[in-house]
């Protein structure tokens, strides 16, 4: 499965950005997708995720209400991030989950990574 993010750059505090990201090849075993981002200095942490199955999605306490994860019937997913902060700066992954997985927030559930994408905010 080949997992391809895009769409980060530098924003000013209280802007808006939205990523996307594409998995392809030999999706038909996956039912999850998650947004994770890493700081400097900082692990990887969860942000987001959706099950394409089940409808659902999970947000980290820290983004719940700002940011939302959505797809298309294609499976391509996005995370449109509003009223961004400074602390929410960082390289944003996407992965789609273990073949079967629920949803979750660890990161040992996903199995296949993009390479990132650059969240700069300052203000």
């Amino acid at each position: 499965v080949q997992v391809l993010e895009s769409g980060g750059g530098s924003v000013q505090t209280g802007d808006s950005l939205t990523l996307s990201c594409r998995a392809s090849g030999g999706t038909f075993s996956k039912r999850t997708l998650g947004w994770f981002r890493q700081a400097p200095g900082k692990e990887r942490e969860f942000v987001a995720a959706i099950d394409w199955i089940a409808d659902a999605t999970l947000y980290a306490d820290s983004v719940k209400g700002r940011f939302t994860i959505s797809s298309d019937i294609a499976r391509s997913t996005y995370l449109q991030m509003n009223s961004l902060k400074d602390e929410d700066t960082a390289v944003y992954y996407c992965a789609a989950g273990r073949a079967g997985a629920s949803i979750s927030s660890t990161v040992s559930e996903y199995d296949d990574w993009g390479q990132g994408t650059q969240v700069t905010v300052s203000s």
